[in-house]
């Protein structure tokens, strides 16, 4: 673009720095160099791996090594920082690395860390056990009251009520909808 304006000579070297400066920062935010944003979410939450293979890397992008890989679809993760598109999460055996986003889903789930725990029919201690459900099994959370969450267990399909304390994938006093 060419403006046309009468300035002062001395003042014209002073307008044409100033002008190549700001366009130079224009530059430079359009290339990438700008601040970096993730989703504008609250950190940290809970989110699902989508596919039944994902690739967690030591770094946000592409250019970093793969790490491990999760081989299995719905497996509660952590996501504790967010770069871009890239969400750098937390297994729940503490295990760490760098996910695309489009890997996640907002779908809650479950995973039962290290102890057998009970399934019940209602949320209450007393409550008929409708079945045990032993370490790593997951399932999909469907709400969460108080201190019981109802869930449906993979590949059973049973749904039940369970101890909030008793999974992984959940805060203890997060509400579930």
């Amino acid at each position: 673009m060419l403006f046309r304006a009468s300035v002062p000579v001395g003042a014209g070297l002073s307008v044409l720095a100033l002008l190549l400066v700001s366009l130079a920062g224009a530059s430079a935010a359009d290339q990438g160099n700008g601040p970096r944003r993730g989703s504008g979410l609250p950190l940290p939450r809970f989110a699902s791996i989508k596919s039944d293979e994902v690739n967690v890397r030591t770094g946000p992008g592409t250019r970093y090594p793969v790490d491990w890989v999760f081989k299995r679809k719905l497996m509660p993760v952590e996501i504790v920082a967010e770069y871009e598109n890239w969400r750098k999460i937390r297994d729940w055996q503490g295990a760490s690395g760098w996910v695309y986003q489009g890997m996640l889903t907002g779908k809650r789930s479950f995973i039962i860390p290290n102890h057998v725990a009970n399934l019940h029919k209602t949320p209450a201690p007393q409550a008929e056990v409708i079945a045990r459900l032993e370490p790593e099994v997951t399932g999909e959370i469907k709400s969460c009251q108080g201190e019981w969450c109802r869930v449906k267990v993979a590949g059973a399909g049973v749904t039940g009520w369970i101890e909030r304390t008793d999974i992984w994938g959940v805060y203890r006093s997060e509400p579930v909808n």
